[in-house]
């Protein structure tokens, strides 16, 4: 499809955009790769292709969250580096000061 001046202008009065001549100039030789490379797409048969809205199928990735119980080494080696723990807590100074 061959893009003229006038195409350009059109584009840019709905964009509400101003360009100089020289820019205008690079912008049909832009707009018209970029129709080209439609027209290249359009040759490509997507016949047994089925229609989406987008490329993201909506399929869960993530593992299943199951309960697993943890060996006493598990827990050994996560309280490992802890300043203090409370049984199977860690304990931590408190941070805001509930009295006011």
């Amino acid at each position: 499809m061959k893009i003229s001046k006038k195409d350009v202008d059109y584009v840019a009065t709905l964009a509400r955009l101003e360009f100089e001549a020289k820019e205008e100039e690079k912008l049909i030789d832009q707009l018209a790769s970029i129709l080209g490379y439609v027209e290249k797409i359009k040759e490509v048969d997507t016949s047994k292709i089925e229609p989406t809205s987008h490329g993201f199928t909506g399929e869960n990735v993530w593992r299943s969250d199951d309960v697993v119980k943890s060996s006493q080494d598990t827990i050994d080696s996560l309280f490992k580096n802890a300043p203090e723990k409370d049984g199977l807590f860690f304990k931590v100074e408190k941070v805001m000061d509930t009295e006011d």
